[in-house]
């Protein structure tokens, strides 16, 4: 008999009940939290089986026939009345919602009046133990299904749902004194007059206002108030376009005539770059938070039209704030994100910005997240938008609670929000605020919605906005009278004319007020580096020599680490002892020496802690004591700088934008995202595009943020042989046509104008150099580099202590320094190239013997192109015939960008010849050697000295 109690789930229904019949405990399922089987209540007619059990039973025989039993499926959530915020429109029949549903229970109307004793897991009842069943109903229908909905049952911690519970159910929890209602009228009217004021004056401009959901702004308020209540200093959010504007003026307290002068099509940027349309652009201020008389920063990070795409920014900005702060539990800086309800969806990010909630290196300690639920998506509506009951049921992966409210019911808003921030003070998780409104225009000002939406916007059209349903709420009460509602509204809208008449005598933009990092000290009080030189890169040797060291031994004791490993270290020993570095050890001493510093160093991706090509092992792992760990690079020096490298998620689109982020907040850190191969930074293509390479042309935003993307045809097939350096060149910003003056501060003054800086080096040394030229630069910019594969290992790519002591510097182009150097008459081709197909070249033409006949430079910085030194290496051969020579698969994009530039020049000396890998020349068998072919071909063409005679360029 034992046994038939194990396992109910494999027996039929029929079975099941014949076990309850002869009083077989079946125990067929047990609640979330540890402990004895649930007791199941017995029935009204005293039989063993229960509501639950009938439940179980029908499952069993048909799954569908069971709803999931939850108030927030005929929560009251909709203001428009005419869709169900959950797509569907069914009501569990076994929701009392009704006196003839009674009988589902075997109940009669008279048991209503009966008196219940209470669970203790309830709250409902208060002070009191006991409750009528008409009572207890009420109660719950008044918690669960009216203008809030909760979702919380799949949260897996007892304690957290019952603190849901207990802020819910507990009688009398939402009353608000007068006073706090006259505030929430306040900024009804400051947020749904801003709307209306900017509609009187530029009736025909797209801004993307808030109409429908102005009750956001309260709402933001409220969270930010609530958390400056215990002890947040710091509020960093993200948004997108809709309702920008007026959280700039409302919740920031951006001075309202510098956003009206927005609108004003003659107004004159005065600073570099392109700017960005007003409703994406972002904000830094402090100020006193007035209901909490403390001070608060609030920063709107700026964003491009990629819904969702700031997410990952925000939360990296965060990170790091509250890294420099050291608020390791998130106590002082605090993030919310603004979502609309089809971006919120449909955008992966999402997902991927969820999963780094709570990994240790990404964790900002809970964010608040607000859905503005038009319930459209441009056009789309949501039963074709999602395949998901709700918008926000993406939230659920990561046990966030979701508060879905009646935007029109303010002070359910209200409550809704300060719970949510209390949730995030409290457990340190994400939480979701789903205010479900309408858009009441199109998708933006212009755009008709009738077209495709036309029973809605019908409805739309005859909604009475939540101002006047409020107000009217109010003076019936009263709390307020007519005249004093009128006399707020009449306030604030002298407060937008006045401010609409300064904006008039604005004539030039200062994008540079619309910074949402600015670092104070950094930059000269114009905005300007404070000099335009570089110092030298290079330091001393006793520090190179204390690094190679530390990096070749295990600072902690009795720390066994696994044998493989232990040759590393032997090798970096030797190498120290020898005066050189290989890729990862220069890495080692770039890393150690900026640490020494005061430079903060972070190097985020997959698998960067051991390296994909199991190279650097920054992170060394105790082989007999699980998840024991050491990081020997923060045993350098006692009053270092801390160094920080994690292994990301399987993400590039969420953790690059992370990265970004946390290299916004200050310039006094190295920030480095590494791609586990080069070409899978594509999948992280929006931050790149849209972030990193115009982010300061729209937004004056400077960013060091450096990417590590391994390249080079190592026979590991198409997808891991190139990290697409073309992409890279032709979204740089220099000009190919224009001939520049080489000035005394050409290389810096060239770095300062470019959007950013890619380079591809060869040797260890000048990797070392780059790295610390990133921090040593008076100013900033994302830098590209393309780290090579073979390289990490190859015997010649190795330098000296030489080449990186004291006085030494990057090399834009490293030249020939051979035979061919000594007689440069006697030069019959000078070869240009980059990166690792270097040692190729250089190996073939000592296989030939063309030492002193073939000369080899090597472009290093390949955007800002070096023209002053590409011209005096020119010069320096006169009589050879110029080649580029490049390894990857013949690409003409990395052509395109070289060619006009080397053009520009040289053109009026003599034309440059092209020799690039062609794969078409190894047949398609699918070998991993099959590169070598086309390698032998492209080797035999670069240094066949007569293979140019008779051709044009």
């Amino acid at each position: 008999m034992n046994q038939l109690r194990l396992l109910p789930s494999r027996l039929g229904a029929q079975a099941v009940r014949l076990l309850a019949a002869h009083e077989v405990p079946v125990f067929g399922w047990r609640s979330r939290s540890s402990g004895p089987p649930a007791t199941l209540p017995s029935r009204k007619d005293g039989g063993s089986s229960s509501y639950m059990e009938e439940m179980y039973f029908a499952w069993l025989e048909n799954p569908r026939s069971v709803h999931k039993i939850r108030g927030h499926h005929v929560a009251q959530l909709d203001p428009l009345g005419i869709l169900d915020a959950d797509l569907d429109s069914f009501v569990p029949s076994d929701l009392i919602t009704t006196i003839d549903k009674l009988a589902f229970y075997d109940l009669q109307e008279a048991d209503l009046d009966k008196e219940f004793q209470l669970p203790t897991t309830t709250f409902i009842g208060g002070s009191e133990n006991t409750l009528s069943l008409r009572e207890i109903i009420r109660r719950l229908e008044n918690t669960y299904c009216q203008h809030i909905g909760l979702e919380f049952m799949f949260i897996n911690d007892v304690e957290q749902c019952q603190w849901i519970r207990q802020k819910f159910e507990t009688p009398g929890v939402m009353q608000f004194s007068s006073e706090e209602k006259r505030t929430l009228l306040a900024r009804l009217v400051r947020s749904m007059r801003f709307e209306d004021f900017l509609a009187r004056k530029w009736s025909s401009e797209k801004r993307f206002g808030l109409e429908g959901c102005e009750v956001m702004i309260p709402a933001l308020k409220t969270i930010i108030d609530k958390s400056s209540e215990m002890g947040i200093e710091n509020v960093i959010l993200g948004m997108p376009h809709r309702g920008r504007l007026n959280v700039l003026a409302n919740v920031i307290r951006k001075d309202l005539e510098q956003i009206f002068c927005q609108f004003d099509p003659k107004l004159e940027a005065a600073d570099e770059g392109s700017g960005d349309v007003k409703y994406h652009l972002g904000m830094y201020h402090e100020r006193i938070n007035r209901v909490t008389n403390r001070n608060i920063t609030l920063s709107l990070v700026a964003n491009p039209s990629h819904l969702e795409a700031v997410d990952p920014v925000v939360q990296g900005k965060t990170k790091a704030e509250q890294f420099y702060r050291g608020d390791a539990q998130g106590k002082k800086v605090m993030s919310i994100l603004v979502h609309g309800d089809a971006a919120f969806a449909g955008q992966g990010v999402v997902y991927e910005t969820f999963h780094l909630s709570d990994l240790p290196s990404y964790t900002t300690n809970g964010t608040v997240h607000v859905v503005v639920n038009n319930q459209i998506g441009f056009t789309t509506d949501p039963r074709m938008a999602r395949s998901s009951p709700y918008p926000t049921d993406v939230a659920r992966v990561v046990n966030a609670p979701i508060f879905h409210v009646n935007a029109d019911d303010p002070e359910a808003v209200i409550y809704v929000c300060s719970v949510a921030a209390e949730w995030r003070n409290t457990f340190n998780k994400d939480v979701v605020v789903d205010l479900v409104c309408y858009r009441r225009r199109g998708h933006n000002e212009m755009d008709e919605p009738m077209f495709t939406q036309p029973l809605m916007y019908k409805q739309i059209h005859r909604q009475v906005p939540v101002l006047k349903k409020y107000a009217d709420k109010l003076i019936a009460e009263g709390t307020v009278t007519l005249q004093e509602f009128e006399e707020e509204i009449a306030k604030y809208d002298r407060i937008c004319e006045e401010a609409y008449g300064r904006s008039k005598d604005k004539k030039i933009l200062h994008i540079k007020h619309w910074l949402d990092s600015p670092w104070p000290g950094f930059f000269n009080v114009d905005g300007e580096p404070k000099s335009m030189t570089c110092p030298a890169t290079g330091i001393p040797e006793d520090v190179l020599t204390h690094i190679g060291s530390v990096a070749s031994s295990v600072p902690l004791e009795d720390f066994k680490i696994h044998t493989g490993l232990s040759r590393i270290l032997r090798g970096r020993a030797d190498m120290t002892k020898n005066r050189t570095v290989d890729w990862a050890l220069a890495e080692y001493m770039a890393f150690g020496s900026l640490l020494k510093e005061g430079i903060h160093v972070r190097l985020s991706g997959q698998d960067v802690e051991r390296g994909t090509f199991s190279h650097r092992h920054h992170v060394l792992h105790d082989q007999e004591v699980d998840r024991r760990t050491c990081v020997p690079m923060n045993h350098l020096w006692p009053d270092q700088a801390p160094y920080t490298v994690c292994n990301s998620s399987l993400s590039e689109y969420g953790v690059l934008g992370f990265e970004l982020g946390y290299a916004m907040a200050s310039p006094n850190a190295l920030v480095l995202w590494e791609a586990q191969f080069g070409d899978f930074h594509n999948t992280a293509q929006c931050i790149i595009d849209q972030f990193i390479s115009t982010g300061q042309a729209k937004w004056v935003r400077h960013n060091g943020i450096v990417l590590l993307l391994p390249h080079g045809m190592e026979g590991m097939g198409p997808e891991h042989s190139s990290a697409r350096p073309e992409r890279f060149l032709q979204m740089s910003n220099d000009d190919s046509d224009a001939y520049p003056a080489f000035t005394k501060d050409f290389e810096v003054s060239q770095l300062y104008d470019c959007n950013w800086i890619v380079v591809n080096c060869s040797t260890p040394a000048n990797y070392f150099h780059v790295l610390r030229r990133q921090i040593l630069l008076p100013f900033r910019k994302p830098l590209i580099i393309f780290t090579p594969k073979s390289l990490l290992r190859h015997p010649e790519a190795k330098s000296s202590f030489d080449q990186m002591v004291s006085g030494t510097s990057f090399q834009r182009v490293i030249p020939e320094d051979g035979a061919a150097a000594q007689a440069p008459e006697q030069v019959q081709r000078l070869i240009f190239c980059t990166g690792k197909v270097y040692y190729d070249l250089v190996k073939e033409r000592s296989s030939q013997g063309l030492e002193e006949k073939v000369a080899i430079t090597r472009l290093e910085q390949i955007s800002p192109f070096p023209f002053d030194l590409i011209k005096q290496e020119a010069e320096k051969y006169p009589g050879a015939e110029l080649a580029w020579c490049q390894e990857e698969h013949k690409n003409m994009g990395y052509y395109d960008y070289i060619s006009p530039r080397f053009m520009t020049i040289l053109r009026r000396t003599r034309p440059i010849w092209y020799v690039g890998r062609d794969p078409a020349a190894a047949p398609a068998t699918g070998n991993r050697n099959t590169h070598l072919v086309s390698l032998k071909k492209f080797l035999d063409t670069a240094f066949n000295l007569q293979a140019f005679e008779g051709k044009t360029f």
